[in-house]
């Protein structure tokens, strides 16, 4: 597939005003610290995982079960970076809280709040209701993606840090703009030489 500059981008479009909360598909590409090949080898134009690049699966497929209004559409794991798209279905309750001190399973933020299920931590003001100091708003694509890097990176427990700061991300505007994007994610092993990230 040639390079197609609405698609195949390097450096965040985020819109300034633009509600991330909102219904719609977005594309995301994920890349790891320094483009570390983390994840696994491309072998006979096909992805092979190692452990690393399974448990990014797993967590990645464990997103839609946490989030029910998130819908998950064509992914693939590279060595180094991660594309996939995110369907957002309905915005209304979106963040789902555990009970105070528990979250999924007895994690709790470091200063001993707890940790909501979109990933920031949370502390209590003077009423005693729960705040987000800052991060990305709750329910949006930042949450969502902000929760599965958090997620695979302490699974992984490496004593190095194993995302990029940020993420890239793509409004997905009609159906043939989501059709040429699912195409390129399928494509992406047998491209994986030409590809940018390919280091």
């Amino acid at each position: 597939m040639p390079y197609n500059p609405q698609i195949h981008h390097r450096r965040s479009i985020r819109l300034k005003g633009y509600d991330y909360t909102q219904s719609g598909a977005y594309f995301i590409t994920l890349v790891t610290q320094g483009r570390a090949r983390l994840f696994g080898e491309i072998v006979d134009n096909a992805m092979r995982l190692n452990r690393a690049g399974r448990i990014v699966e797993q967590e990645w497929r464990r997103l839609a079960m946490r989030f029910p209004n998130l819908r998950l559409d064509a992914f693939v794991i590279m060595p180094n970076h991660v594309h996939g798209i995110i369907v957002i279905v309905d915005p209304t309750g979106a963040t789902r809280c555990a009970p105070a001190g528990i979250v999924d399973g007895g994690d709790s933020a470091p200063d001993g709040g707890m940790i909501d299920q979109g990933g920031s931590p949370l502390r209590a003001d003077d009423g005693g209701d729960w705040l987000r100091p800052h991060g990305p708003p709750p329910g949006s694509v930042g949450a969502y993606v902000g929760q599965f890097k958090s997620r695979v990176t302490k699974r992984l427990r490496l004593a190095f840090p194993i995302w990029q700061r940020d993420y890239y991300e793509h409004i997905i505007r009609d159906q043939d703009e989501w059709d040429r994007i699912r195409q390129y994610i399928h494509d992406n092993p047998r491209h994986w030489q030409e590809d940018s990230e390919y280091a």
